[in-house]
């Protein structure tokens, strides 16, 4: 025991030692309880190292989970350190409501206060489904802890009836054709059995694996891991190296702090725009740059984005899948194409600098999708920020997924209060509502009750969508898939909820979208909006519970929609 009792900081199980007010028998207490589970005395001397499991058979997208964090345990033992598995709450898209950025959150909460109190020297994140890689992120920059990310890694696309199939963009392009009457109920109960059959994430450029990327690029693992297929056995070779890397971390620990820096959260903010990347990606960047204390500046947004060509075409922008992606070359040849507009100094787990982990770019380069430099898939970013009297504090749009042609529009609003009123009335036929218009969804940011769902791609109008209209400008306080397309604005803010001003738009009401000028304004003038803004009020706040929690310390969009009592202390 005494040797437990030696150097500032103790090590494996010695370390976070329960408070009975005797911290030697509380050490003997747990190797009493570790020996239980069939330990020796000398594998519990050894480092310790957390694999955060996060399977669940309510995440689909996590199925592979088991088996990757044996390969993360091989990966520990082989390093010389004792690999511990344990569970935290596990967030899939389809299955939760109001919807999983409700509880992301909630998620990063119960990671951190798991990494900080059980006894770890480092830990390897496992995630995957949108909301659970920012979750972790987030969890770590916060809890100091010494962490490596390992992601699930994409499906693979399906081969059907002479086409490839992979959630989700292929599903809400069927669907759209399904609305529309171009496709029966019996074909689209077809598609439905065939577009996700294999573990992993959408297979396509989401939210998922835009985060993947992102979080390469910052350095929290490998460039190739971001994109490794889940079935393919380099994915466990990938997980046996996140458990290295881990030991490797409690020799030589690197703080995520120290990982999370102004200029490796510039660099994601490039490689987001290269990809085309989802616009969800913004949110949950700012929100794990925002545990460090670094803010992103939607201004300065712009300037990134006039400056970085998409260079990726994959769906939902283009035509690839993940899997091309990873064969093309990966996020290697991507940087390389990038680097002389990366900040090159920036280091990863390892010390590594980003201009040695790019080092001469991949052996091979598929241009089908990744473009050069001279042949872009844009000359400029996929992302824009807008400001205006309508969204003061800013709102995003993706135009590399958006119709050229919508880009400057002035038109009629029409307004949906809620994601109740639109479903009750967006199919209806005697809808008030033409191709030229613009429709709004209110009351579904942040605040909401609707949790800041991805409700933002709003359905083209059943009847415009028989009469053969694809795209239409749409606008809303609330998010939208990375899987999506089209002229959506996003993320407006303030909410409705918030007394923003999207909040007194009414019906017939005029907006003035301009991309070119990064505006978005509402045309009605100042007396209207001053008796509106007296007659608004806030709608009821929830009483209890996690909801409550939410809606009394959630923030906008632009700081990541966390939770401020989540900051750095004193911000």
């Amino acid at each position: 025991m005494s040797d437990e009792k030696k150097g500032p900081e103790p090590k494996g199980l010695a370390r976070n030692a329960a408070n009975y007010g005797d911290k030697e028998f509380a050490l003997y207490l747990r190797r009493s309880f570790a020996k239980s589970m069939g330990y020796s005395a000398e594998a519990l001397k050894r480092p310790v190292v957390g694999i955060v499991d996060t399977g669940s058979d309510l995440n689909n997208c996590h199925r592979t989970a088991p088996e990757l964090i044996e390969a993360v345990k091989r990966g520990v033992l082989m390093a010389g350190g004792l690999p511990l598995a344990f569970p935290t709450i596990s967030l899939c898209e389809p299955y939760l409501t109001p919807c999983s950025m409700h509880y992301r959150n909630l998620m990063a909460l119960d990671t951190e206060a798991m990494i900080a109190a059980q006894p770890m020297d480092s830990v390897v994140l496992i995630g995957g489904c949108d909301k659970t890689v920012p979750a972790q992120l987030m969890a770590a920059a916060s809890a100091g802890t010494p962490a490596v990310q390992l992601v699930v890694g994409p499906m693979s696309a399906n081969r059907y009836q002479g086409e490839r199939l992979a959630a989700c963009t292929d599903c809400r392009r069927y669907w759209a054709r399904y609305r529309a009457g171009e496709v029966s109920g019996e074909r689209i109960q077809e598609i439905e059995g065939s577009l996700a059959v294999t573990a992993g994430t959408c297979g396509v450029m989401g939210t998922a694996s835009t985060m993947a990327c992102l979080t390469s690029t910052l350095g929290f693992m490998p460039l190739d891991a971001a994109s490794i297929p889940a079935v393919h056995s380099d994915r466990l070779r990938a997980a046996e190296e996140a458990g290295a890397q881990a030991v490797r971390l409690i020799h030589k620990p690197v703080r995520p702090d120290e990982i999370i820096t102004e200029k490796s959260v510039e660099n994601a903010l490039r490689v987001l725009l290269a990809l085309g990347g989802s616009t969800n990606a913004l949110v949950h960047l700012a929100a794990i740059a925002g545990r460090v204390g670094i803010k992103i500046d939607y201004h300065r947004l712009n300037e990134l984005s006039d400056t970085t060509p998409v260079l990726v075409d994959l769906k939902p922008t283009g035509e690839g899948y993940m899997e091309d992606f990873h064969t093309a070359g990966g996020m290697v040849a991507l940087l390389h194409e990038l680097r002389d507009l990366l900040h090159l100094d920036t280091k990863d787990l390892d010390g590594v600098t980003l201009a040695d982990r790019i080092g001469a770019g991949p052996a091979f380069v598929d241009r089908t999708y990744i473009k050069a430099r001279n042949e872009p898939v844009s000359p400029v970013g996929g992302i824009v920020s807008l400001f205006g009297s309508l969204a003061p504090d800013g709102a995003i749009l993706k135009r590399s997924a958006a119709t050229p042609s919508l880009f400057e529009k002035e038109a009629r609003c029409l307004v949906f209060d809620g994601v109740e009123d639109l479903a009750a009335r967006i199919d209806s036929d005697d809808l008030d509502v033409t191709a030229d218009d613009i429709t709004i969804l209110k009351g579904a940011g942040p605040l909401s009750t609707a949790g800041f769902p991805e409700a933002g791609y709003l359905p083209i109008p059943r009847k415009l969508a028989r009469q053969g209209v694809k795209d239409m400008v749409r606008m809303s306080d609330c998010r939208m898939s990375g899987t999506a397309f089209g002229t959506v604005v996003l993320h407006i803010s303030p909410e409705a909820e918030a007394g923003g001003p999207l909040g007194l738009v009414k019906t017939g009401d005029r907006i003035r979208l301009s991309v070119e000028n990064r505006s978005l304004d509402l045309l009605v003038d100042e007396a209207e909006l001053a008796k509106r803004r007296a007659e608004w009020k806030a709608k009821s706040e929830p009483k209890r519970g996690w909801d409550a929690l939410v809606h009394r310390e959630v923030l906008q969009a632009p700081q990541g929609a966390d939770l401020r009592f989540l900051l750095p202390e004193g911000r």
